[in-house]
């Protein structure tokens, strides 16, 4: 017996190691699997009937001993973090107030748009007022208006597209002035 398993385990130990490798994606850990796959076949040699080959026999106790350590793997995992019934989110604290740069950049990109509204028609200003920075619907603005809805609809499209051109102008002309 001990003559044939020293010729199972230098025939195929490398391929098993390799097999199992590839498995579990950890060289120490496949080397530990390796020699769980052979304790089992040293107890189960003697129950090995011969209707497959033995590389296949032994590829056989190798995936199940490797399919056997994933799962209990994963049951561990979810033992532990079932530990930690609460998320890491639930843990922190969340400051709703901005920070100081997003306060100074929101102003600076409020007043850029300040500025650029300036340029647009005295409609579309009261348009992007009420909408914006009222928060009115469309229909309350059309109310303040005595317009249709649908005027304030077209009037705010016109409006946002006014000022994407200005600010991207703007933003251009930014760049310009820094790449001199």
């Amino acid at each position: 017996m001990n003559n044939e398993f020293e010729r199972l385990y230098e025939t195929y130990h490398h391929s098993l190691f390799q097999f199992l490798f590839y498995m579990v994606r950890n060289r120490q850990i496949a080397e530990e699997l390796v020699q769980e796959v052979y304790i089992k076949v040293f107890k189960s040699y003697s129950s090995f009937k011969g209707d497959s080959s033995e590389k296949t026999w032994l590829y056989s106790i190798a995936r199940h001993v490797g399919v056997d350590w994933i799962r209990s793997q994963n049951r561990k995992k979810r033992k532990f973090l079932g530990l930690f019934s609460l998320s890491e989110k639930d843990y922190q604290i969340r400051d709703e107030d901005p920070l100081p740069e997003e306060i100074i950049v929101g102003q600076e990109e409020l007043k850029e748009v300040y500025m650029m509204l300036g340029k647009c028609t005295l409609d579309q200003q009261q348009v992007i007022i009420l909408r914006y920075i009222e928060s009115l619907s469309i229909t309350e603005t059309a109310t303040v208006l005595g317009w249709t809805e649908s005027k304030v609809k077209t009037t705010q499209h016109r409006a946002i597209k006014v000022l994407k051109e200005l600010l991207h102008v703007n933003d251009q002309s930014q760049i310009r002035e820094v790449g001199r």
